[in-house]
């Protein structure tokens, strides 16, 4: 292989998106495949936040913009953080990326040196490890089971901490699990950071919006104001704007590191799209009623997923408090046989024989980091959810 860089070796592609690529192939050699792998909206990106993209097409504005983003989003992104998190930031304290993917990407190469660890909470997005890793940083994983909510847990966060620490990453709501920290969980993390003036906290919060019963959602910057100078806060419109394929994401942060990231930035994409910035202030600024509407479907699908899957044998799915995804422990069904006699011995072999048997798709736990479980996204729509789920329902019931 000769060309490829050593660093290569330690990083895996995305399951994620291997998931979803082998159900299209699936589907396009003409297999009945429900695809519940992909964390994206089913929604229509709505109609206002359409017409502003083809409104800014006609003015023209088709040219570079500057590379951390203009300053009208810089503005909305501005009066969004003191709208809903009640956090000030200013222009020069924003950063607009190529998705919330790049920016975390962008923080990881500004920030970490060799060796420097970065505390990952499991299950993780499963990003987030190689990206430190790429940065020629280590990930530290702190395992968080089912029996603590999948949090992580203030004991168990004062434990990884060292002298190499460098940053904590929270996701919250949570991708795989769709956990959310209550303020009072929150607090109880950062008061142990507040502990170690030497650890920052980068925060994931593109689910902020996607919350359902009576969850609110709070980020740490909020709840401890004096983790201010520490902290990135990081989100985007992907998921609550049902704006996936537009790719911006966002962040608020120290002003010399969001220089320092976007220095970073200037020499790798340089600045996003300039029409999908265009789409996000309308989206940040107009009418957000839609959200509400949507999340109503979610709840909805969420309940009828998690009722549906608790009825399957072997298998126990707890009740998450945002996102779109439930993260069920198939620990009842390792160790069975499937009807053509291979031993299911671990969560991979679950999906692998769930994907052959049935035509559903999801993805392994072992891919975030916390096994035996799996993750499925209720983000499409009710009746494939239905569906989907007596598939899975006549499988495990299939199993011996």
């Amino acid at each position: 292989m000769g060309i490829l860089a050593e660093r290569l070796s330690r990083v895996k592609p995305s399951p994620t998106i291997a998931v979803t690529n082998k159900a299209r192939e699936l589907k396009a050699a003409g297999h009945d495949v429900i695809g519940l792998g992909a964390g994206e909206p089913d929604f229509d990106t709505p109609q206002h936040i359409k017409d502003a993209a083809k409104a800014a097409i006609d003015r023209g504005e088709t040219k570079y913009t500057a590379v951390g983003g203009t300053p009208e989003l810089k503005d909305a992104i501005c009066a969004k953080f003191k709208r809903d998190n009640n956090l000030d930031y200013k222009p020069n304290q924003i950063i607009v990326g190529t998705g919330g993917k790049q920016v975390l990407y962008n923080a990881f190469m500004a920030t970490l040196d060799p060796g420097d660890e970065v505390i990952i909470p499991a299950p993780y997005w499963v990003s987030y490890p190689d990206m430190a890793i790429l940065a020629e940083g280590k990930p530290v994983f702190v395992d968080c089971p089912q029996e603590t909510g999948f949090k992580l847990q203030p004991a168990d966060l004062e434990k990884a901490i060292t002298l190499k620490t460098k940053w904590l990453v929270l996701n919250s709501p949570s991708n795989p699990t769709g956990a959310g920290y209550t303020r009072d969980d929150m607090k109880k993390i950062t008061d142990v950071l507040l502990k170690h003036p030497h650890v920052w906290v980068l925060t994931d919060d593109m689910y902020e919006h996607l919350v359902y019963d009576d969850f609110e959602f709070c980020t740490p910057a909020e709840v401890e104001p004096a983790l201010y100078d520490r902290t990135l806060t990081v989100n985007g419109v992907s998921k609550a704007y049902c704006m996936t394929g537009w790719r911006i994401g966002f962040a608020g942060g120290p002003a010399n590191l969001i220089k320092a990231m976007t220095d970073i930035q200037s020499q790798s994409t340089s600045n996003p799209s300039s029409i999908s910035q265009a789409a996000s202030v309308a989206a940040l600024n107009g009418p957000h009623d839609f959200i509400k509407a949507n999340n109503e479907v979610f709840k909805q699908r969420r309940d009828l997923v998690v009722s549906m899957l608790n009825q399957a044998n072997g298998l126990n799915c707890p009740t998450p408090e945002g996102a779109f995804y439930v993260y069920p422990s198939c620990a009842g069904v390792i160790g069975k046989k499937t009807p053509d006699g291979k031993v299911i011995e671990n969560d991979s072999d679950f999906v692998s024989a769930l994907l052959e048997a049935e035509g559903v798709a999801a993805v392994q736990g072992e891919a975030f980091g916390l096994s035996p479980h799996f993750r499925i996204s209720y983000a499409t729509a009710t009746e494939l959810l239905e569906e989907a789920c007596t598939r899975i329902q006549r499988f495990c019931g299939s199993l011996r």
